[in-house]
């Protein structure tokens, strides 16, 4: 049986995951990559001030899909958590995004996710559903 760690490790080796939010009625989809595995939760992050934030600010409700040879679906809650430690992780983690994101992260916002279900998927078949 799957855990959380899985999810993440599934995610890691994707490299690209899809974020959906809503902003009011209409669904909002983009790409992503930038995420973090800290205090036994995953973590993603969004730059700041960005129609993104933006929306999950409105609706915390949140699915992220990516796919690598089968695919995972996500229903979450995106929880805000803007704590300099989480932010320095990710920085340490991912190097590249210190110019954007500044020492600590400061200039993104990161949210782990919660209340979730994710589901594996190979074809049409469900292989795995992991809640965390």
């Amino acid at each position: 049986m799957a855990d959380i760690k899985t999810v993440y490790d599934f995610l890691e080796k994707a490299g690209t995951f899809y974020l959906a939010t809503v902003e009011g009625d209409q669904p909002r989809v983009r790409p992503y990559g930038a995420m973090l595995f800290f205090e036994e939760k995953i973590y993603i992050m969004a730059f700041g001030k960005t129609n993104a934030t933006r929306q999950i600010a409105n609706n915390p409700k949140a699915e992220i899909c990516a796919f690598k040879g089968q695919t995972l679906r996500i229903e979450c809650r995106l929880v805000e958590d803007n704590r300099p430690e989480v932010g320095k992780a990710l920085v340490d983690k991912m190097p590249v995004l210190k110019p954007a994101l500044g020492e600590n992260g400061e200039n993104g916002v990161m949210y782990y996710i919660a209340d979730a279900t994710a589901t594996f998927f190979k074809m049409m078949e469900v292989t795995d559903i992991v809640k965390f």
